[in-house]
Parts: C-alpha cells; structure tokens; sequence
C-alpha cells in the first residue's frame, strides 16, 4: 500500500513539473484524464498478472470510455507517465515505457499487421512524444529522444535522438544537427520512384543521343559535359530534401 501511495504521488509531482498550466493538487486530481488512464491501468494490469484478464480487458474498456485514452492491460508503463490531454492516445499490448515518458494527445504505440509476439515498440526513459506521432511495429526508441508531432517511426531511434517526418528521420543526434544527403536514408517511397524516374530519363537521354547521331550519320557522342553530369546526381538530394529543420 506504501508503494501505491508512492506511485500516486510521483504521478502528481510528473504533472506539476511537466505542465505549466497545473495550478492545484484538486485540479490535477479531478481534470487530468492522462492521470486517471494510468491509474485505471495500474488496477488493469494488477487483474491481468493475476490471470483475471477478462476482467483487466474490461476495466480498461471502462477507463478508455472515461478518458478517451486506451492502454492495453499487458503493457508496461513506468513511473511518472504524463499523458497530457491523451485524447486518442493508444497503447499496444506488448509495448513497454519507461520512466518519466511524455505523450500527447493522438499518440500511438501499436503494431503494424497480424505477427505474434513483441509487435509494439520499447520506448526508453524520459522520451517525449508529440502529439499524434504514431510509433509502430517491434522498433525501440532510446532515452532521452524527442519525436515531432505527427511523425510516423517505423525504425529504431538511438538515445538523445530527435526524430521528425513521414516516414520519421533522425534531424539531431546529442545535439548536434543531423544533414540528410542520401535520400535513401529516409526511405520515403515517393522518393524512390522519383529517382527512379530521374535514373530512366538520364537512359532516355543517352538512347536519344545515340539515335540522333545514328540518323546524321556521325558517331554517336553519349559524353554529357560535368556541369550536367553534376546537376544529374544532385537533382534528388537538392530539390527533394532539406537541410535546416525546425522542431
């Protein structure tokens, strides 16, 4: 019981210190819904280790109807988890967050199809989560990391990372800015096929040439100057992708 009391009270400490607009101890206790989510999901889990999971799944069907905010009784949640506001936060059965982890409204920590087993990220201690980021499949997020509002994460996140996009891409790293010059890098689909694109006009052009030159009568020239040669290969990295981000 000392240990719940405990709980409680770090709980309240975490809203105080991460929210500015907290003003008194029956206000965070009566209207903040992250607060009562994870209070509903420590009674959850309590019924769902005792093998009273029915019961579990239901208390936290109860708690999502309350607070607009779904933890799965299965996963682990750390100490001192501020949901701020939390409408339409969502936690997946097999994730796992560590201590002093803040999420805002939207988030989402789930899988990303039908596997079996661990499908559900691991986030580290003290990592911020924007509001609707959506982290998804068996990936693990390092302490200390920052993920930008709205950015979708399908890859693991070193510590002390900041991570923006869609899909996510790491824009610092301990602080020190993160220059994406490969468009691999970022693994964005769209991407890809505009180089491959860039890739068939450059064959086109060469075939064009070769032809031209044929019909003329003249040895096909299939040299391109540097200048263009240059423009060629940075066509995707310079148009595409941008070096200065703003968190």
């Amino acid at each position: 019981m000392t240990g719940f009391f405990k709980s409680v009270r770090e709980d309240i400490a975490a809203v105080f210190e991460s929210d500015p607009a907290a003003r008194s101890y029956l206000e965070v206790l009566l209207c903040y819904p992250g607060l009562h989510a994870v209070w509903g999901h420590h009674i959850n889990s309590w019924l769902w280790r005792h093998d009273l999971r029915f019961l579990a799944r239901f208390g936290s069907q109860v708690v999502r109807l309350l607070t607009g905010i779904e933890i799965h009784p299965a996963a682990q949640i750390g100490r001192r988890l501020f949901i701020d506001h939390g409408m339409g936060a969502v936690i997946g059965e097999t994730a796992i967050v560590g201590d002093d982890v803040t999420m805002y409204q939207g988030v989402t920590l789930g899988g990303t199809g039908k596997e079996k087993g661990k499908r559900h990220p691991t986030v580290g201690n003290g990592v911020i989560i924007g509001s609707g980021a959506k982290l998804l499949g068996n990936i693990t997020v390092g302490d200390n990391c920052r993920i930008g509002g709205g950015s979708v994460v399908l890859r693991n996140v070193p510590e002390n990372s900041t991570v923006v996009g869609v899909p996510g891409h790491i824009v610092l790293r301990n602080g020190k800015r993160v220059i994406i010059t490969d468009p691999k890098e970022i693994r964005d689909p769209l991407s890809d096929v505009i180089i491959k694109l860039a890739s068939e006009m450059h064959e086109l052009r060469e075939k064009f040439q070769k032809h031209s030159h044929e019909a003329l009568g003249a040895e096909p020239d299939l040299s391109i100057d540097e200048e263009n040669q240059s423009a060629q290969d940075k066509i995707v990295p310079e148009e595409l992708f941008i070096e200065d981000y703003q968190i």
